[in-house]
């Protein structure tokens, strides 16, 4: 290094020299995404591109009201949660709301990322939208209403029954509640799951009479299939059928039917099931589309029968850090049953789309590009930005044209509410940006991008104070209980804006302070965001983090 150089990374160093002092709230000026996918396919004319919902949009569920569609995801212990969108077309979605929005309504405290809220239903009746879900390790299956389903949506009524995955089956007058249960038998293997049905007194919100076992372990008890689930309910014809997921939600997942000409059943399974997998393909195809099933259907307006399904993108082998995102297919019925996808057929990225009405364009763009920026100038973020667990007083404020964090928990402490907002990473190839104002007053506080996979599996790369001086720096927590500096460099003070770049499984690190541009860091893996490393089932969280409670 040249006499230059040394002197001004001295005096970078003096510049970076923190005195003590009560820690100011980190403020940051704006956050920008863009993205866009690995694979190359882009919609054309009366065409549309496969997700609809991309990026950690998992376990969906769909209801027409008329010329409306509604579809609502699973968030686990994200919060805002339940995230409700609305389209006309079935292919352009806007987020019109989170079920999921105050205090008081779920209580996620002590739990991990993974748990809560699972597999929601959506459904309509009498002028009222009905979301059904389990909140897993707090409080069981419920039912929540609403008149409008951008919300506000009610308390929770508990239902009180075993299992998890409700759906609500609308017949006439009648609605009963089917879900996946442990078998009314010893288990005979890992895995051995149940379908249940009970009568659902709509009008009083509470469960009456018997539950009846429609389905014991699957489409075939002898072969041993596991975690029959996410069951639904419809009647065509003189037929009720019975569409569950089976397999478990990794790459042996699929989808399989029943019918009964009784709604008690015996319900006889599909000679051709199941009737959506991706198992059995070829592992090294280019860009797979893996993990289908756990599927919805709608009947439109035009007399199309479509599905709702969810699916994930790998980088590369089983790796994803995206999470499980919502995919649209036709169905076909033949002779009384329906059919997703031929058995050996990969989904498809782009596929014709449905006869009704065209919507206006929204993100995904036709290549599945996604853009955006936060300036902060609103009085409020929008429903896209979702934090770790419940706060019971706001984590974040907007202020001055600036997003204001202040306080909250350690990232990682699943007894608290971290100082964190994020957004859902949405492709594999994407940069997030934003630019943060942060003076660190003892050892430990920072402020900068947090890259939530779990509680136990993240990243932070911002301003913090490390041996009195401030620095840039790059922690990680790859499976593990604390962090692990990968780098830091001296900063002075200022604005820093911070650049993480995502490359299927590789990340980079820059930073600009004082109109010079660094990178921190590069060939970073990845794959500590992965589902398949974390564990869990959400996908990752990118967005601004604080914490000023020092080194523990």
């Amino acid at each position: 290094m040249s006499a230059a150089n040394r002197l001004g990374w001295t005096l970078l160093a003096a510049a970076a020299l923190v005195s003590p002092a009560s820690a100011e709230p980190a403020r940051f000026d704006w956050f920008r995404y863009q993205g866009e996918p690995q694979e190359r396919a882009t919609a054309g004319p009366g065409e549309y591109r496969n997700p609809i919902l991309p990026g950690y949009y998992p376990d969906p569920s769909i209801t027409r009201v008329g010329e409306d569609y509604y579809l609502v995801n699973s968030s686990f212990t994200h919060f805002p949660g339940l995230p409700v969108f609305h389209s006309r077309d079935l292919v352009s979605w806007r987020q019109i709301g989170n079920a999921l929005d105050r205090a008081g309504q779920f209580d996620f405290k002590g739990l991990g990322l993974s748990r809560g809220i699972f597999a929601p239903d959506i459904s309509f009746h009498d002028g009222l939208f009905y979301i059904a879900g389990t909140c897993v390790d707090c409080g069981g299956n419920f039912v929540i209403t609403a008149r409008d389903p951008a919300g506000p949506w009610s308390d929770p009524v508990w239902l009180g029954f075993e299992g998890i995955d409700p759906s609500i089956f609308w017949d006439g007058e009648a609605a009963w509640i089917v879900n996946n249960g442990a078998p009314a038998e010893v288990p005979r293997y890992d895995g051995h799951r149940a379908i249940w049905l009970q009568r659902f007194d709509w009008r009083a919100r509470r469960m009456v009479g018997s539950r009846t076992v429609l389905v014991n372990g699957g489409t075939d008890i002898a072969k041993k299939p596991s975690w029959i689930e996410g069951p639904h309910l419809l009647k065509r014809d003189s037929f009720y059928y019975l569409i569950a997921a089976e397999g478990g939600t990794g790459d042996q997942h699929s989808e399989v039917v029943f019918r009964s000409r009784d709604l008690a059943g015996p319900f006889e399974p599909f000679a051709g099931n199941p009737i959506l997998s991706q198992r059995g393909l070829d592992p090294a195809r280019t860009h797979p589309v893996t993990s289908a099933g756990h599927a919805k259907f709608v009947e439109t307006q035009s007399g199309e029968w479509w599905a709702t399904f969810l699916a994930t993108r790998p980088y590369a082998g089983d790796l994803y850090t995206i999470g499980r995102e919502t995919f649209l297919l036709p169905v076909t019925w033949r002779d009384g049953w329906p059919q997703v996808l031929p058995h050996g057929a990969g989904i498809p990225f782009v596929a014709k789309r449905p006869k009704l009405p065209a919507a206006p364009v929204r993100a995904p763009q036709p290549d599945g590009a996604i853009r955006y920026v936060e300036e902060f100038d609103g009085a409020k973020l929008g429903p896209e930005w979702i934090g770790v667990r419940v706060p019971r007083a706001p984590v974040y404020r907007l202020e001055g044209g600036a997003l204001v964090l202040d306080g909250g928990a350690k990232l990682g402490d699943t007894g608290g509410v971290p100082a964190f907002v994020g957004r859902r990473l949405q492709q594999h190839v994407a940069t997030v940006s934003t630019q943060v104002r942060f003076a660190p007053a003892q050892e430990g506080d920072r402020a900068g991008l947090a890259a939530v996979q779990s509680d136990r599996s993240h990243l932070f790369f911002g301003v913090t104070r490390i041996g009195g001086l401030r620095q840039v720096a790059l922690y990680t927590r790859d499976k593990a209980d604390a962090d692990t500096l990968i780098a830091s460099a001296p900063v002075a003070d200022g604005p820093v804006t911070l650049t993480l770049r995502m490359n299927g499984g590789t990340m980079a690190f820059d930073y600009a302070a004082g109109g010079d541009t660094r990178t921190l860091r590069a060939d970073v893996d990845a794959s500590l965001l992965t589902t398949a490393r974390a564990g869990g089932f959400v996908g990752t969280v990118i967005g601004p983090y604080a914490w000023t409670g020092g080194d523990e």
